[in-house]
């Protein structure tokens, strides 16, 4: 059974957020998403300063199985890529919500509340499961 922590928000396509203090999302991907994945070899982060449309794809995480986008929750500015996921891609199966992938400016805070809440995001993951 996968982790979902109760403090985070999420998205159907399996990314977490985390709301900072002053305002900014700290996103990585889901306990079920690096499961799913399997080893997870290498992660591409955005560059700081990228403006993100809302579900654009903005980072790649590939596995000794498959490769995956990781889609911006919320349209925004990249204020930071995780760089220390360039030497250690599998912290990320070691503890997914430690490793953010990337940092986020939200363009507009109301579009936070489109995110899903943990109660959401786990009968997302049972629909998928049947």
């Amino acid at each position: 059974m996968s982790k979902i922590r109760a403090d985070l928000k999420y998205t159907k396509s399996h990314e977490w957020i985390k709301i900072g203090d002053d305002g900014s999302l700290s996103i990585g991907i889901t306990d079920h998403a690096q499961e799913a994945l399997g080893d997870i070899v290498f992660v591409e982060v955005p560059q700081k300063g990228r403006k993100l449309k809302a579900g654009e794809a903005c980072a790649v995480v590939e596995s000794v199985k498959a490769a995956s986008d990781i889609y911006s929750p919320v349209a925004g500015e990249v204020l930071e890529g995780n760089a220390k996921l360039a030497d250690k891609p599998e912290s990320i199966n070691q503890d997914a919500f430690a490793n953010w992938i990337l940092r986020l400016k939200p363009a507009n805070p109301a579009d936070l509340n489109q995110l899903l809440d943990a109660k959401a995001y786990e009968k997302v993951l049972a629909d998928e499961a049947q």
